[in-house]
């Protein structure tokens, strides 16, 4: 029962985004600010935790037969408690990250977590998981959109950091500066990874 090995595989070896290769639909859509990559990130953290503690506390007694359809419905029980939640406090986040706080409950890396890890591990473990697999999710969101954020507005959280005389790459908030940044977080985490083991 080794809970930092858990926790710590999300964050960089196991990392969702840019090892495991999951998620990549809303980490190209709503990383086009920081706010909005922040915001998804904990949202989906806080449905990991939720839905991998539940899925392991009940992984004995649900069939076989139906565990998909039961983890789905445990998930999307988390994602509507979060959006309820996002919507009573943020109510600009909600507008910003608009269909991707519903569509957490058929993401990868929630699914991939539930029947990978959650069904076969104690609950402390699972929990340790989704915490791990949440920051590393976080920790790639916040690259990529600090990165779209700063060339393709010269902005951070919306403030400006250059001059007048400023001209932003406005293709780095367009999908094609998504994929992008994308590809070359992707690349340089390899490299730097790849140079570790060396």
């Amino acid at each position: 029962m080794n809970l930092w090995k858990d926790f710590k595989n999300g964050i960089i070896k196991e990392n969702p985004v840019l090892r495991l290769v999951l998620g990549t639909c809303p980490t190209l859509a709503v990383t086009t600010a920081l706010f909005n990559g922040i915001g998804m990130g904990i949202a989906a953290t806080a449905v990991l935790i939720g839905s991998n503690l539940i899925i392991s506390a009940i992984k004995k007694i649900v069939p076989n037969e139906v565990r998909i359809p039961i983890y789905i419905v445990v998930i999307a029980t988390f994602v509507t408690a979060v959006q309820m939640l996002i919507q009573a406090f943020s109510p600009e986040l909600d507008k910003q990250l608009g269909i991707f706080i519903p569509l957490i409950v058929v993401n990868c890396i929630i699914l991939a977590r539930a029947e990978s890890f959650a069904a076969k591990n104690p609950p402390l473990n699972s929990v340790m998981d989704g915490i791990g697999m949440g920051i590393g999710f976080t920790l790639a969101l916040v690259i990529i959109s600090s990165v779209r954020e700063i060339l393709g507005a010269g902005t951070i959280f919306g403030m400006p950091l250059f001059g007048a005389g400023f001209e932003p790459a406005l293709i780095m908030i367009l999908p094609p500066g998504g994929f992008l940044v994308f590809g070359l977080t992707i690349a340089a985490v390899n490299k730097l990874t790849s140079r570790k083991k060396a």
